[in-house]
């Protein structure tokens, strides 16, 4: 009799002690495959945000890319006025200095912050300032007017006007879905120390590619 309670009671005891135990190794499982799906959307939402970060920062490449495409002009137009006699020395000398300052300013796309955007945009926006000048005073100039090549430039000029507001417009959009990427919950838990990028904001006004025909 004796002997069959304790071994009852033995039995009811490795009993409680396993389902102790399994109840301890579901948790701990659970738990483990919570961890595991955690980390696995955890990279992956870190990775989207590298992705989309750096279709920010090709895109900017195109912005830069359109930019040098109009400075290039410059000297072509600049040549071609010069044919023109006692044309304004003063406004020719403004473009090909504000050429060179425009030139000269590039930003590295892993170093895109407010304050080179601004520098940047000074500098375009003093070589857009000299051009329209320039473009303006040949109005008194007949032979100008109706020089086909300066008209060919005329032309050429609108189109990379017209390509730098596009390819600007799609940085900031590139720009504004990783920041609100980053910015909203819970993504916002893992972009960490990511930073925020800088917009392309133009001028007032100069969303539309200025007209240059005559």
């Amino acid at each position: 009799m004796l002997k069959t309670m304790l071994v009852n009671h033995f039995y009811k005891y490795l009993y409680l002690k396993f389902y102790i135990m399994s109840k301890g190794l579901i948790t701990v499982l659970i738990f483990g495959v919570i961890v595991l799906f955690g980390g696995v959307w955890a990279c992956n939402k870190r990775n989207s945000f590298v992705g989309l970060r750096e279709n920010a920062k090709a895109q900017w490449q195109q912005v830069e890319s359109q930019y040098q495409r109009r400075a290039d002009l410059v000297p072509n137009i600049v040549a071609t006025v010069k044919g023109e006699a006692n044309f304004e020395k003063s406004t020719l000398e403004a473009v090909v200095s504000a050429r060179a300052k425009a030139t000269q300013m590039t930003i590295d796309p892993d170093k895109l912050d407010e304050g080179s955007i601004q520098k940047y945009k000074a500098a375009q926006g003093e070589l857009s300032g000299a051009l329209s000048r320039l473009l303006m005073v040949t109005e008194n100039y007949p032979n100008l007017k109706s020089n086909a090549a300066f008209g060919d430039l005329r032309v050429t000029l609108e189109g990379c006007e017209n390509r730098i507001s596009t390819e600007r417009m799609k940085y900031n959009d590139l720009a504004r879905d990783f920041n609100k990427s980053i910015q909203f919950f819970p993504g916002s838990l893992i972009a960490g120390s990511m930073a925020q990028m800088p917009y392309f904001e133009a001028e007032a006004g100069a969303e539309k590619a200025p007209k240059v025909e005559f």
